[in-house]
């Protein structure tokens, strides 16, 4: 034992002594170190960003340096001072006071009435009342203590980090009314996580967090009459026992006479929004189900003038549309009826009963494109170029719209159309001067069939400036890959500068991402690892084709650092290094709203084999090439225990790796000079770590020992 010790210290030192500073000394490093500097403002997009006049007859927008007018009658374009631009009617910004933004996941402690007079706060497990300076404090809650681990007035980190819950107190309009939240966590596991490891004394982070599959923190919702100080609780779960496990988008209507809330079922495929009255009786306004996936959770609202009305998009028809809601709770009216996505709603005109909004109606879903409908649905129309995506500006009178539209492979063309989208004048282009002087390639988009072989999917392809596709390239595959993320939309762009060092850079969007319809991204549900990473892997199958491509890496954070595991171990052959940060490993491990919204639950009578499948402890034996792994210390997000499962997997059969910590560093990625160096040993020059080369030297010095 003790000489096997001395042997692998050794081998340790000797490692890490000839491994500083490497990246500046391997091939291509100066041309990459040159690029870096210059490629950031290698392609000048001259996009437009309009200021409106308050006449409606011009716009102006600077360019170069200079300010440009645009008479909109003639079309004509000239320089010229800037036009006194027309005021846009906002509603009144409600009150916030001194405070200073919670940490991720977490809530803000104090909310201020409307009126900027009064203050709630969160102390010690209670909900306290006083003036806005602080003065005249009183408890409106006395029952929240640690002992019995309930609390009011503030979240679970659960739902902070999850349903963006960052308020859990709320103020009515009139400030009569107090609502907010109340926690019990008194079922819910702690997690222990240990901080300033780099001090001389640690301490000890304790967290409710509650894992897939184990108790949640049960959720209140109550309202106290400021005057009375009865305090009443919300019936948050009338009508469906299911219903009420999560509560979340908590305000107060436009009116302000009630309490609006969403609230879903544990599996989160049923959702219903809901409105309470200040006693505490609730109603069903709207409600949205999807029984074998999983409910949008946020949908877009927009209320009209009337405060009774409002936009509603949802996914019941299978993609995102427009509908037309009531507080009253009366059936949604259909507004649109695409076989493909709204993407967001750019204006609203009540008077003339219109919509703008942007649609993934391109000739491919990352090009959106602009529309405008009538209230009623008539009348559709796409206004913009669908070769190309759009960013457009509308004027206040709906008349003009600037419209900024490029994609991969055409540079940004910057027009101002009349609302029928008929041209009024050409404004800018995009300069490519210095992106053609340094020689830059085109980003490539890129399409290619689905790990089923039927769906299309698409992405995008990097080179560096310099590429000759008669030569090898190793192919970096840059991962996210988590269920609603992807590609928001296409836009010219440099390819990143690490390019230069001989690398091709590849992003692929596979199945489960956002903008192709509710059963594309469902085609992951249950199925997280598998799918998705299925997909990365054909889209990668596809670029091997190429005979310039020589050798396969991937790399990602958080979700793309699983993918980047799951890539390496389930498809051996494909991928031969993989650099993997802050890293979910088994979804046991993981929160329960993200990973059962997604997963369902791990039981044996749910998705027990889906469970399994997704484990990455269980691929451990597969792995082949090269794969790096790195967590922060102080991760309370991606708890280290993810990677310490993976590492005691791998070494239990008998594998190879690279292991980084960040001590007391929380959810990142590792840095990425050490990350380039990494591709470069495993892709370019083909060589392992020192403690590996050495190992493996020692491992064959000791064979020979035993043959004699």
């Amino acid at each position: 034992m003790r000489r096997f010790l001395t042997i692998s210290l050794a081998l340790i030192v000797c490692s890490l002594s000839a491994g500083q500073d490497r990246l500046q000394t391997m091939p291509r490093y100066d041309r990459y170190e040159k690029m870096r500097r210059d490629i950031g403002g290698a392609y000048v997009s001259n996009e437009v960003s309009p200021t409106w006049g308050a006449d409606g007859k011009a716009m102006s927008f600077s360019l170069g340096g200079k300010t440009m007018v645009v008479d909109l009658a003639s079309g004509k374009v000239a320089e010229g001072p800037a036009v006194t631009a027309a005021t846009a009617t906002s509603p009144p910004r409600r009150a916030t006071g001194q405070r200073r933004n919670p940490e991720r996941g977490r809530q803000f402690d104090r909310t201020f009435s409307a009126d900027g007079k009064m203050m709630s706060l969160f102390r010690d497990g209670n909900v306290y009342l006083a003036d806005a300076d602080g003065k005249n404090e009183q408890a409106i809650t006395t029952d929240g203590n640690s002992a019995t681990r309930k609390r009011f007035g503030i979240g679970s980190w659960v739902y902070g980090e999850e349903l963006n819950v960052r308020e859990a107190m709320w103020f009515s309009p009139d400030g009569k009314y107090l609502a907010f939240y109340g926690f019990d966590d008194s079922k819910v596991q702690d997690y222990f996580l240990t901080l300033a490891q780099t001090q001389v004394q640690t301490t000890l982070d304790t967290e409710a967090y509650p894992k897939a599959g184990t108790d949640n923190p049960v959720v209140e919702l109550y309202i106290v009459d400021l005057a009375t100080k009865e305090r009443v609780k919300v019936d948050k779960s009338f009508g469906d026992a299911e219903l009420g496990h999560y509560v979340y988008d908590v305000t107060w209507s436009p009116k302000g006479d009630e309490l609006l809330y969403k609230r879903t079922n544990r599996k989160q495929n049923k959702m219903q929004f809901c409105a309470a009255n200040v006693a505490g009786k609730s109603r069903i306004i709207i409600e949205e189900n999807q029984p074998n996936s999983w409910v949008e959770n946020h949908p877009f609202t927009r209320w009209m003038a009337d405060n009774q009305s409002f936009l509603w998009i949802s996914e019941r028809t299978g993609f995102s549309n427009l509908y037309l809601a009531n507080i009253d709770g009366r059936p949604l009216k259909s507004i649109t009826s695409h076989p493909f996505e709204v993407a967001s709603v750019l204006r609203v005109d009540e008077k003339s009963q219109e919509i703008w909004y942007t649609a993934r109606s391109g000739e491919n879903p990352y090009l959106h494109q602009l529309h405008r409908v009538k209230f009623d649905g008539k009348g559709d129309s796409r206004l913009t170029d669908p070769k190309l995506s759009h960013s457009v500006s509308i004027s206040p009178d709906g008349k003009f719209f600037t419209d900024n539209a490029d994609s991969y492979e055409d540079v940004n063309l910057s027009t101002v159309r009349d609302r029928n989208g008929k041209l009024v004048a050409e404004l800018s282009r995009g300069d490519l001067t210095k992106f053609q002087s340094l020689g830059l390639q085109k980003v490539e988009r890129i399409k290619f069939k689905a790990a089923d072989g039927t769906t299309d999917l698409y992405g995008y392809l990097q080179k560096p400036s310099d590429f000759d596709p008669a030569k090898k390239y190793p192919l970096l595959v840059s991962l996210y890959a988590g269920p609603d993320s992807g590609t928001r939309e296409e836009s010219y762009r440099a390819p990143q500068a690490i390019c230069e060092m001989g690398f091709l850079i590849a992003w692929f969007d596979g199945r489960g991402t956002q903008g192709r319809g509710k059963a594309f991204k469902d085609a992951v549900y249950g199925k997280l690892g598998v799918v998705e990473i299925d997909d990365q892997a054909a889209g990668a199958k596809v670029l091997m084709q190429r005979p310039y491509v020589q050798g396969v890496g991937a790399y990602g954070t958080s979700y793309g650092g699983y993918a980047s595991v799951m890539c390496i171990l389930r498809h051996p052959d494909v991928f031969n290094a993989a650099v993997a940060s802050s890293s979910v490993t088994k979804w046991e491990n993981y929160d329960t709203i993200y990973t059962e919204r997604y997963m369902g639950l791990p039981w044996e009578t749910e998705n027990k084999a889906g469970y399994d499948a997704a484990n990455a402890m269980n691929y451990a034996k597969n792995l082949k090439g090269r794969l790096m792994l790195f967590f922060g210390s102080a991760d309370n997000n991606v708890h280290p225990s993810n990677t310490f499962q993976l590492v005691q997997a791998l070494q239990r059969a008998g594998k190879s790796f690279d292991l980084m910590a960040g001590p007391d560093q929380g959810h990142a990625g590792i840095n990425q000079t050490l990350m380039w160096e990494y591709f470069m040993d495993a892709l370019v020059l083909k060589r392992t770590s020192g403690l590996e080369a050495q190992y493996k030297a020692y491992r064959a010095k000791l064979k020979r020992w035993r043959h004699f």
